[in-house]
């Protein structure tokens, strides 16, 4: 497994030029022989490689990482290093986005099984707040059972903020959350986020200017501008890929915590090969090709 060494230096060497003055996170008694870097660097490098199944991570591990780390403790490591993971993210997203006014939002579901296993599934339920439930995707006119994924990015593609809400949440509720982490721009949406309210309220709070396209039987309709509109595609074909290279509707988790760590990971796999195609001058979101 050449190619998985040399990608692996590769993310490794983005992540300790990213100032991180230390390579462990975690509070250890005993020095781990794989640093909490290291442990990020190789779950990136699995995400990138669309190898999303730990049994089969450790099958082709070179020798080097079978010889330092356990699988049990490389999972148990990972799910602790969450916040440590979204700060990577942010870091990389904050350089790659700077200079940004206009932004773009939307939502995906997020299936944990299938509708007709819900009712006896206990998957995610660890914890009474994080509980999946049933809802629907317009969009895709699907039934499902699990949780939604908010995001905002921007026009060149590049997640700023991420979310997760059980699938019964309706999308414009995600736009409180909005307020503090925006302001002074323009953020795009579909009809799903149409409100006068909301849109009156963050204008007012944070001038932030959120358009909506209007639907035909609305007073005074007015078709939204072609800008805005191929702009708001941007999003979308980030979901498709994180559906496609990055399998992210494929759930392998049993607990919230692990659940939210895989979509955490490959959200911010995506936003470190994006960081490496912009240091080569290449397109950020072609994102199947060589990083090393």
């Amino acid at each position: 497994m050449d190619n998985f060494r040399v990608n692996y230096d590769k993310i490794l060497e983005v992540l300790k030029g990213l100032g991180f003055q230390s390579k462990s996170f975690l509070h250890q008694i005993r020095k781990p022989k794989l640093s909490d870097l290291g442990i990020i660097a190789l779950t990136f490098t699995a995400e990138y490689m669309s190898v999303d199944s730990e049994h089969q991570l450790f099958r082709i591990l070179p020798s080097r990482f079978n010889s330092v780390i356990e699988r049990s403790v490389y999972n148990r490591r990972k799910r602790k290093l969450f916040f440590q993971i979204e700060l990577v993210r942010k870091k990389l997203a904050e350089i790659l986005g700077k200079g940004e006014n206009c932004f773009i939002v939307d939502s995906m579901p997020l299936e944990v099984c299938k509708l007709s296993r819900s009712g006896r599934s206990k998957i995610c339920k660890e914890t009474d707040y994080a509980w999946p439930n049933k809802g629907y995707c317009a969009s895709q006119k699907l039934h499902y059972y699990g949780y939604k994924l908010h995001a905002i990015c921007t026009v060149k593609g590049i997640f700023q903020s991420l979310d997760i809400s059980p699938a019964s949440v309706h999308d414009v509720q995600y736009l409180k959350d909005v307020k503090v982490q925006l302001q002074n721009g323009v953020l795009l949406a579909d009809k799903g986020y149409l409100s006068a309210a909301y849109q009156l309220d963050l204008f007012e709070s944070k001038q932030i200017k959120l358009e909506v396209p209007m639907r035909e039987n609305q007073n005074n309709y007015k078709r939204q501008p072609f800008v805005y509109r191929k702009s708001r595609k941007r999003i979308e074909t980030l979901f498709s890929q994180l559906c496609d290279q990055f399998m992210i509707r494929r759930n392998y988790a049993k607990s919230f915590t692990g659940f939210k760590t895989r979509i955490l990971a490959k959200i911010a796999t995506l936003t470190v090969i994006q960081f490496i195609n912009n240091s080569l001058n290449r397109n950020i979101n072609n994102l199947k090709i060589n990083i090393a």
